[in-house]
């Protein structure tokens, strides 16, 4: 009996620690310049990292040149659902500090220079 209960309790926790972080999966940005992505958030290393799959403008899906680039770099969990690490935007091609803060389906993600004081934000939707 004993060792039946280590077992389950083994069990609990390394399907605890398999369980994917809220932060990873598909996601869709806001619109930025008339087009947006969608952006696969996976962890890289300690960290996760974001990819864009796939690229939309107004007539639908196109063949951007940033398809296959990391647009979310290096966001490390701080607690409560919040994330910090870079962003990358695609229409300046310039690296940001970033912050994420995630909501269920919905993430807040910013990015800042003057060491945060000016921030540009976007909602990002989790796709199924």
């Amino acid at each position: 009996m004993k060792s039946m209960l280590i077992a389950a309790a083994f069990s609990l926790v390394a399907g605890a620690a398999l369980a994917a972080d809220p932060i990873e999966g598909m996601w869709q940005t806001q619109a930025d310049d008339g087009a947006y992505a969608h952006v696969k958030i996976a962890p890289c290393g300690a960290a996760f990292c974001g990819t864009i799959v796939k690229a939309f403008n107004a007539e639908g899906a196109y063949a951007s040149p940033n398809i296959g680039k990391q647009i979310v770099i290096d966001m490390v969990p701080s607690g409560a659902g919040k994330y910090q690490g870079k962003v990358w935007r695609p229409s300046n091609d310039k690296i940001y500090i970033g912050k994420i803060a995630l909501s269920g389906a919905a993430m807040k993600l910013s990015g800042c220079v003057a060491g945060g004081l000016i921030c540009a934000k976007q909602n990002w939707t989790k796709l199924p």
